[in-house]
């Protein structure tokens, strides 16, 4: 269970750097790029995360894992919002929808949830030995 965790961890730590939004003319932008705070909560959540998985606490590791998905939940509408917000000048309310729909998500985002699922899903063994040496 611990290294399914940290693979888990360890695709969250490295889908944050990855593409996550496209902006035509602008570029790819990683979690950084979008915005700093929700960066910075992503990684705090992520440094609670290895706390729980080094002491062998599967209940921590799930509940920062349920709070990964909800920021990266969270993200993705406040893009869609942010980006039908940008354009909002426009007069007519389908120009605007149009040129939001040009900001596309991109494939950084299946690793962000997959690292996170992974996190929350992972079962331990069950079987304990109780067998003592001497």
């Amino acid at each position: 269970m611990k290294n399914i965790q940290l693979l888990g961890l360890l695709l969250v730590i490295v889908g944050s750097f990855l593409p996550l939004v496209h902006v035509p003319v602008i570029g790819n932008w990683n979690y950084w790029k979008l915005d700093h705070y929700l960066a910075i909560a992503c990684w705090i959540f992520s440094a609670c995360a290895v706390f729980g998985i080094v002491n062998n606490s599967a209940k921590i590791v799930r509940f920062f894992g349920i709070l990964l998905i909800l920021l990266f939940g969270f993200t993705l509408v406040a893009v869609k919002m942010q980006s039908l917000q940008y354009f909002s000048f426009l007069p007519f309310k389908s120009w605007q929808e149009t040129f939001a729909g040009i900001v596309t998500l991109k494939w950084g985002w299946a690793v962000e949830f997959s690292g996170a699922f992974l996190m929350v899903f992972a079962r331990g063994n069950k079987k304990v030995n109780n067998r003592t040496q001497i």
